[in-house]
């Protein structure tokens, strides 16, 4: 799980991994590690989920905390423009640091959508790039296991 701070990286692991939600904001310090077994097709894939802190401007990303990494969610948030332009240098950096892995783009606060702050032109240039974009809600669970089994397939095609 990849993303800058409070884009809901943690609540969108706890509502996949435990069915839960929780409105409260907890910040993630280092890292915390999830584990969920899913069937994709005829194979059983375990899935084992750092949820990284958030980068900001303050706290930036270890990267060494991605090599071995079979692939990712990178998440921003509609609401926050920055965090989705972040993303765009995050996927950058990622192909830097460890080389082209799948990952799929989740720009969460599908809820609030009345509330984004989402380019347009943006949005196409991820579709341009060839990027897989879901918009989901951690707290209303929208898309939550699309996004995670649409990475499990990705990993394993």
């Amino acid at each position: 799980m990849l993303g800058s701070f409070a884009v809901g990286k943690t609540s969108l692991v706890r509502r996949y991994v435990k069915s839960i939600y929780d409105d409260a904001y907890h910040t993630t310090v280092g890292v915390k590690v999830d584990k969920k077994v899913l069937k994709v097709g005829d194979t059983d894939l375990t899935l084992i989920l750092w949820d990284l802190y958030g980068e900001d401007e303050f706290q930036k990303m270890k990267w060494t905390y991605l090599r071995g990494s079979s692939g990712y969610l990178l998440v921003a948030d509609g609401t926050r423009r920055a965090t989705i332009e972040r993303a765009l240098a995050m996927e950058q950096k990622v192909r830097e640091e460890v080389g082209k892995i799948p990952f799929i783009l989740v720009i969460n606060k599908n809820d609030l959508v009345q509330e984004w702050d989402l380019d347009p032109v943006l949005e196409s240039h991820f579709n341009a790039k060839g990027w897989t974009v879901l918009h989901s809600s951690a707290k209303t669970g929208e898309n939550v296991d699309e996004a995670f089994h649409q990475l499990a397939r990705k990993i394993l095609s």
